[in-house]
């Protein structure tokens, strides 16, 4: 009965992992470019201890690789908005100063003339430097990334002026892992760029990509995992009833 209880014990610790990432996934339902992770799997890990080297025990684990899945196409008319096409990542300064990548293009100019995102994360050029705008311009964002500046006050044929380009990446070859901020990096190493994949990299510009998180699937997979837990519950219950009706039938009389 112990082994049993041990056991039951084991797959609730277990089920943990898959239980934060549900819960994650379920907070940034409505979170403007965020991707999901792969799912969770199991390995087999050895037991340390007295006895012989041959005891595994399966163990969950997730290396929060980035599923570059699209998510659903919001159609905002706002020029500054972008939603990356295929698995094209926009390159930004994390809050350590590092190169990071992020899928979350509602792009703003701070009051330094800066451009960043929502999330106030300053936006990468190509060059690698920030992105930053002249004040009094028309600002609009073409497929291939190029910001283009309009001075409104231009007398005669307003002609719209190149000031730079967004770090656009392909990352349809290369594995992207999170970030603890959220952002994703180069499993390669946190700060390196990406090489460019065989896709070509672009946006759609006046949009905002959702979230490619499916709200109800994860409402069942998170019922489905707290029906596992009572289940669980349940055998650990039922094993100390039947442990407590053996060790009654042992009493003498």
């Amino acid at each position: 009965m112990d082994r049993l209880a041990f056991n039951a014990v084991a797959s609730i610790n277990e089920q943990r992992v898959s239980r934060q990432m549900s819960v994650n996934e379920m907070a940034n339902v409505s979170t403007i470019g965020f991707k999901r992770s792969f799912e969770v799997a199991t390995r087999a890990v050895q037991v340390d201890g007295a006895g012989f080297k041959t005891r595994f025990q399966p163990q969950s684990f997730s290396e929060d690789y980035i599923s570059l899945k699209a998510g659903p196409l919001i159609a905002t008319g706002n020029d500054l908005d972008v939603a990356m096409s295929g698995a094209t990542v926009l390159g930004v300064s994390a809050a350590d100063g590092k190169l990071a990548f992020t899928r979350r293009g509602d792009l703003r100019i701070n009051a330094q003339g800066t451009l960043e995102n929502g999330q106030g994360h300053l936006i990468r050029s190509e060059g690698g430097g920030p992105l930053t705008l002249p004040p009094g311009l028309k600002i609009e964002i073409r497929a291939d990334g190029t910001v283009m500046g309009t001075d409104m006050a231009q007398v005669g044929v307003k002609t719209p002026v190149a000031l730079g380009k967004l770090m656009l990446r392909d990352a349809s070859t290369t594995p992207l892992l999170r970030r603890e901020d959220g952002l994703f990096k180069n499993v390669a190493g946190d700060g390196q760029d990406i090489t460019p994949g065989p896709g070509k990299a672009g946006l759609t510009p006046g949009a905002l990509e959702g979230s490619s998180v499916n709200a109800m699937n994860i409402m069942v997979k998170l019922i489905d995992q707290s029906r596992a837990f009572e289940q669980q519950i349940n055998m650990i219950k039922e094993a100390k009833t039947t442990d407590e009706a053996g060790a009654s039938m042992l009493k003498g009389s």
